[in-house]
């Protein structure tokens, strides 16, 4: 099995640029692949992404050096299983609030005697020599539960204490919402910046990794120098909606009155 950039990334000291896809398109995820990204991302939970188009947009970026990475859409194994069998080398996954929840996401992704998966890396195996994947997949892979409620804020340590994870990813949207704030993604209110502050302080205490998802380039950069290590900069959608109304509207400015 190839290594994992992320994890390289990390063990180096810096932080991973990662990309989201939400439009299943092969070719959106190649164009993408080749902008500088450290990862990518495909949302099978919110994203109009499923499993073929996931499939699809892994194939695309393959030519391409980032890390595919899937955000399943909910904590099960049926689905953690073939994302990782498809080719994921990191998993995302939604609404994990507590010790045990992440202790079976772990269990789900990790092939035995460190977890339950099945053995059937069907795309995942042409990663590497045959019959080699099974061997290093428990340690490459990346494993970010996602800290968005109350309930897993409160949890917190319990969460980060659960062997196998590699961090935890923030759904700052979620999180809000939990805290009775707006869908917003890049948060300046002192409470949820006071839980920011104190996931990055326990995952350091851990040597693991957080992650968050951010609006774009600023949110990204206060983030990766509030310490997190994976940031997300916005999604593919949402960036090549940001560009085309900043075109249409400087070409409305520069016309304008004619």
């Amino acid at each position: 099995m190839s290594s994992n950039k992320v994890k390289q990334i990390w063990s180096a000291g810096d932080a991973v640029v990662n990309a989201w896809l939400s439009i299943p398109s092969g070719f959106a995820a190649e164009v993408i692949a080749q902008c500088g990204f450290d990862s990518v991302t495909v949302d099978m939970q919110h994203g109009v992404q499923d499993y073929m188009s996931m499939v699809e947009c892994f194939q695309a970026m393959r030519s391409h050096p980032v890390t595919p990475m899937a955000r399943v859409p909910w904590n099960e194994p049926g689905i953690i299983g073939k994302a990782l069998d498809g080719g994921a080398y990191g998993l995302i996954c939604p609404m994990v609030n507590t010790a045990q929840e992440a202790k079976s996401l772990v269990s789900y992704a990790k092939y035995p005697p460190d977890g339950t998966r099945s053995n059937g890396p069907i795309r995942a195996g042409m990663y590497s020599a045959p019959g080699t994947y099974q061997k290093t997949a428990n340690e490459e892979i990346v494993i970010l539960p996602m800290v968005e409620t109350k309930t897993s804020v409160e949890n917190m340590e319990a969460i980060l204490d659960v062997h196998g994870i590699d961090g935890v990813y923030i759904g700052p949207t979620d999180l809000g919402f939990s805290y009775g704030l707006g869908p917003k993604v890049d948060h300046t209110e002192p409470k949820i910046l006071r839980i920011y502050e104190k996931v990055v302080k326990e995952c350091n205490k851990r040597k693991l990794y957080p992650g968050i998802h951010c609006g774009g380039a600023e949110g990204a950069a206060r983030a990766i120098n509030m310490g997190f290590k994976l940031v997300t900069l916005s999604d593919e959608a949402g960036l090549m909606s940001a560009y085309a109304k900043l075109q249409v509207n400087q070409t409305r400015e520069m016309v304008s009155g004619k």
